[in-house]
């Protein structure tokens, strides 16, 4: 049996219990027609089943596990649906891209510099055994870049960005670094413990982006989308906090709970004609006021 065959039939028996939950019989008859679709030869034993269930778990990260119970497989999942789902996306993209034949006229894709995804394994390391790091980090406003220590606390993603979520030693502050701007990682040997009353989670709970609120207070915002604009608001939250309040054929009024941040800002303003900002009055002045500065560049 070949390992391309191998790695075709784990993605297959993912791709099953993704799904729904199967006995070993089930699985099996799976195999078996896909064997005939495929012509590759899937047919396995329970012993290898059990030795692809290790790989799978080695290689994706998938655990599988039996109930005894209902005599099924299923997917035994720890984490939140968030993290599941962009597993499996992760999964779906990478065997899509794995195939042998050219892919250049059939996936065009988005050109763009590096994510500074090299870093991620070295700081999860960090973040787990709560290590001190520091690197050299160049903001796209500043000329110089600057030496950073950081307690690492999370990594977050955003806007196709990977960030360091963490408190920066020059100032106590809790702090975002974009990964494709740090560079010359060290982890230290230096120990820190996260205080007992902060919660990262809570902390960005109100949160649009990854700028940190750091003494700010969350504000009730008001926004009024066009009825199509709205279609993709109703489909595509943009935050948990979100509350429909008006759905008619006039307008989509929701409510959001954040922080009044750059990020949010330019989130209202990427929308254009179809948004219009009802409350709180300083949000709407500054909206306002950002379209009569691009105003005033065209006059």
């Amino acid at each position: 049996m070949t390992k391309r065959e191998s790695i075709s039939r784990y993605n297959l028996i993912i791709k099953l219990l993704k799904r729904k939950l199967c006995t070993f019989d089930e699985i099996e008859d799976y195999l078996a027609r896909e064997s005939e679709i495929h012509e590759y030869n899937f047919n396995i034993s329970k012993r290898t089943f059990q030795r692809d269930l290790a790989d799978i778990r080695s290689i994706y990260g998938i655990d599988i596990r039996y109930d005894f119970l209902k005599k099924v497989y299923y997917m035994d999942f720890d984490q939140s649906p968030e993290f599941n789902d962009r597993l499996f996306e992760a999964f779906d993209t990478f065997n899509a891209l794995n195939i042998r034949e050219s892919l250049s006229e059939i996936i065009h894709l988005e050109k763009r510099t590096s994510q500074g995804t090299e870093n991620l394994y070295g700081l999860m390391h960090a973040i787990r055994h709560k290590k001190q790091v520091s690197f050299i980090h160049h903001k796209f406003w500043d000329d110089k870049p600057t030496i950073r220590e950081v307690h690492p606390y999370a990594l977050k993603e955003f806007r196709n960005r990977w960030y360091l979520m963490g408190r920066d030693m020059a100032d106590k502050q809790i702090k975002s670094f974009a990964l494709d701007r740090l560079t010359d990682l060290d982890i230290t040997r230096t120990r820190f413990d996260i205080p007992r009353n902060f919660d990262m989670l809570e902390h960005f709970k109100y949160c649009f982006g990854i700028i940190s609120p750091n003494n700010n207070e969350p504000r009730e915002i008001v926004l009024s989308f066009t009825p199509l604009q709205g279609k993709y608001i109703k489909t595509l939250p943009l935050h948990e906090s979100q509350e429909l309040l008006i759905d008619n054929s006039k307008e989509v009024r929701i409510k959001l709970t954040l922080f009044i941040t750059h990020d949010l800002l330019m989130e209202i303003l990427s929308f254009g004609d179809s948004v219009m900002v009802i409350e709180p009055p300083a949000l709407v002045e500054e909206i306002v006021e950002t379209y009569k500065s691009a105003l005033r560049q065209y006059s």
